[in-house]
């Protein structure tokens, strides 16, 4: 096949990871660093149906350093991305969620949206105000076209505030597909960029991405809030550590 499953032309998609790749290489393995654990865990996940759960915070930054991470997985390199050669074989099968709000403006986002993004509208919020929209069903149809095709990473937050409460819609996802769901923890990247990820605030940055161990659910006797505060403590944004963090600064 010449094309993904949502008609985006191949040979364009791997050139604008490509070169947002080259573009974007020395944010994490120059004049900042990015210090990654757990790769290993994506070694022999299946090709399909995988669903990465994330603390979030840039609109931008965060998933193109998971670009890079997938891309070097998938040529062999763990817990590395020092040999961007990787770029030359990327991962195209991977997908993310991205708020329609943030990938409506400017040709900047279009392009991003065509190396990737899911394009969802948030049911709680827009233009900086609270709203109470309907699930749009042909959203979650989308991403589950994507999970059949591949990998897709979402943000259960759906904002960059830290220790933000997750929205359910992730356990809808996940009850819906069953995915094999692997958490990531990142840090570091709010300190390094703007709220957008595209200007550098600071160099000299340590960022960290931490994969881990699969989760598992027990649909039938786990309900909505309990697989939500599962999901929450594996990304480390649940109550506890927020508590733990502001505990940590005192010291």
């Amino acid at each position: 096949m010449f094309q993904d499953i949502f008609g985006n032309i191949h040979v364009i998609k791997r050139s604008l990871i490509f070169i947002f790749g080259c573009i974007s290489y020395n944010r994490y393995n120059g004049f900042n660093k990015l210090k990654l654990k757990g790769t290993e865990e994506l070694l022999d996940l299946p090709d399909r149906n995988v669903l990465f759960v994330s603390n979030h915070q840039t609109y931008f930054a965060d998933v193109f350093a998971m670009y890079h991470v997938f891309c070097s997985v998938k040529n062999g390199f763990v817990n590395t991305i020092k040999n961007p050669i990787y770029l030359f074989n990327p991962k195209i099968n991977l997908y993310y969620v991205a708020a329609k709000e943030t990938m409506s403006k400017g040709w900047l986002t279009k392009l991003f949206t065509y190396s990737g993004a899911i394009i969802i509208k948030r049911t709680w919020r827009e233009s900086g105000k609270d709203i109470n929209r309907p699930v749009d069903i042909s959203e979650i149809t989308r991403i589950g076209v994507a999970l059949n095709d591949g990998w897709l990473i979402t943000f259960p937050q759906g904002t960059t505030t830290p220790f933000a409460p997750g929205r359910r819609g992730v356990i809808h996802i996940i009850r819906k597909f069953n995915p094999v769901v692997i958490p990531i923890v990142i840090d570091g990247f709010q300190d390094a960029y703007d709220k957008k990820g595209l200007k550098i605030k600071e160099k000299g940055i340590l960022q960290k991405m931490t994969f881990k161990s699969p989760l598992t659910f027990d649909f039938e006797k786990e309900n909505a809030d309990q697989m939500l505060v599962k999901i929450m403590d594996a990304i480390e944004q649940s109550p506890r550590f927020r508590t733990r963090k502001e505990k940590s600064s005192l010291r």
